[in-house]
């Protein structure tokens, strides 16, 4: 009787404390699975930095490089921030769709004390670790081969963590509501590669034809690239900075809402 009065006096956990839950349990399955994932968080863009930076490079640098910037330097925190963006966008896709349909892992969670709130909180914040820690640690390699300039490049790390939650919020949100993974494969195609290619990671977007330009300043990735290329040029001003950590939080917040609405309709059930 007195262990039973104990149980019936313990707090229920908080509503942190839960989606601190979430978030362990797919750092714990994430554990398992992890060297997989390093090929394409890490290698990847280094391979790019060398084969464009290096590669690619020799030719533009012959041209007088970018705004008087060796290619590489220039290059490096536009591949940063896009592969933050990918690597969030992949995130918030497949294994969203996943956890809900197919090995139903968002079901086995709300048989819990955990609320739809509480599984997404807990996933989005996977999420988001899971793009900073492959930003972050790029943003390594960039210091260890000098293609930063001053001191603003620690920036970064908050910066990505921003572009991050700009970016997976809201696919979290479509994700979830997807009948199946057909819409996918639409979203990769006419938005995540056209960013990944013309939003300001590879040349400057002033090179865009002119009616293109204003497209490409309205995607989150040019708003990150600008931010993370700023920080490792230390080349940042304040007004730039609250314009582009601006519009990126809008995008976050926004799907924030779209995301904890989605989830809610769709784990209530």
């Amino acid at each position: 009787m007195a262990e039973t009065s104990a149980v019936a006096r313990r707090p229920a956990p908080s509503a942190p404390d839960r989606a601190a839950a979430a978030f362990l349990s797919w750092l714990s399955a994430y554990r398992r699975v992890w060297r997989g994932s390093a090929v394409s968080t890490l290698l990847v863009p280094v391979l790019n930095l060398l084969a464009l930076g290096v590669g690619l490079g020799t030719l533009v640098n012959a041209k007088g490089g970018i705004d008087g910037l060796p290619y590489s330097v220039y290059l490096a925190p536009g591949l940063l921030a896009a592969g933050v963006m990918q690597t969030a966008a992949d995130e918030g896709t497949f294994p969203v769709m996943g956890a809900l349909r197919w090995n139903r892992t968002y079901l086995a969670m709300t048989a819990t004390p955990l609320t739809a709130g509480d599984v997404f909180l807990g996933h989005l914040g996977f999420v988001l670790a899971r793009a900073v820690s492959g930003g972050t640690a790029f943003l390594l390699v960039i210091v260890v081969f000098g293609l930063e300039r001053g001191t603003e490049w620690p920036l970064v790390v908050p910066f990505a963590t921003l572009l991050a939650f700009a970016i997976a919020a809201p696919v979290m949100a479509f994700a979830v509501r997807a009948k199946n993974d057909a819409s996918f494969a639409l979203l990769y195609r006419f938005v995540w590669i056209p960013m990944f290619l013309f939003a300001g990671a590879f040349f400057p977007i002033t090179q865009l034809p002119t009616w293109l330009q204003p497209v490409a300043r309205l995607t989150p990735l040019w708003h990150g690239v600008e931010l993370c290329r700023g920080a490792t040029l230390s080349d940042l001003t304040w007004s730039g900075v609250a314009v582009h950590v601006g519009y990126l939080a809008l995008w976050g917040v926004a799907g924030l809402v779209l995301a904890s609405r989605a989830y809610r309709r769709v784990l209530d059930r």
